[in-house]
């Protein structure tokens, strides 16, 4: 008989301290393999979160919804405190919301879950030079905004909606980004004829 076991604690560590039968840690213990936690692999969240669309909607019986660069990107930002399960009941809960459309995933924002993005930008804002405040301008952040809005369109090659488009890269509606541009006076460059 072969038995599979899988735990998030420390056995050893467990059975030293009498917390664990010793006994049974070594029945266990024949063959361990360590898994890393999801948030030291980030890379493989893409796929997991495709795999998870698909038997999502498959289990729904519902249409598959797009997962986007910009969504996967949201999932890549989080660092995961429940895991490959957490995931999954995130991309659930986005599937059944989704109703065929684009997927948007709720993550929380505040506490030991935060996401890494949000919690690095802290610590560099913490770390960095004393004589540099910890909140921007409104002209700063307009200019930061702009400069963003810039590099997703040129990353987009200036394509605003559908697929891979600007829009979804930001994760805003379509209709949002003309105004933006117009504010800033952003327009695709014309190509140079030689």
């Amino acid at each position: 008989m072969r038995v599979v076991t899988a735990t998030n604690r420390d056995l050893k560590k467990e059975a030293a301290a009498g917390k664990f039968r010793e006994d049974l840690y070594y029945r266990l213990n024949v063959f361990p393999i360590q898994v890393p936690r999801l948030r030291e692999r980030m890379d493989d969240i893409p796929l997991l979160a495709k795999h998870f669309v698909e038997l999502s909607a498959k289990d729904l019986n519902c249409a598959k919804p797009r997962l986007t660069r910009a969504a996967i990107a949201k999932l890549q930002s989080y660092d995961w405190p429940g895991n490959i399960r957490e995931l999954r009941n995130v991309i659930e809960r986005a599937v059944i919301l989704a109703r065929g459309g684009g997927l948007d995933f709720d993550l929380p924002v505040t506490g030991p879950s935060a996401p890494l993005a949000r919690r690095s930008a802290q610590s560099d804002s913490s770390t960095s030079s004393p004589a540099r405040p910890k909140f921007l301008t409104e002209a700063e952040l307009q200019r930061r905004e702009r400069d963003n809005l810039v590099q997703v369109l040129e990353a987009a090659n200036w394509k605003i909606s559908g697929p891979d488009g600007a829009a979804e890269l930001l994760g805003v509606k379509p209709t949002t980004l003309p105004s933006r541009m117009d504010k800033w006076g952003l327009k695709k460059p014309e190509r140079e004829t030689s």
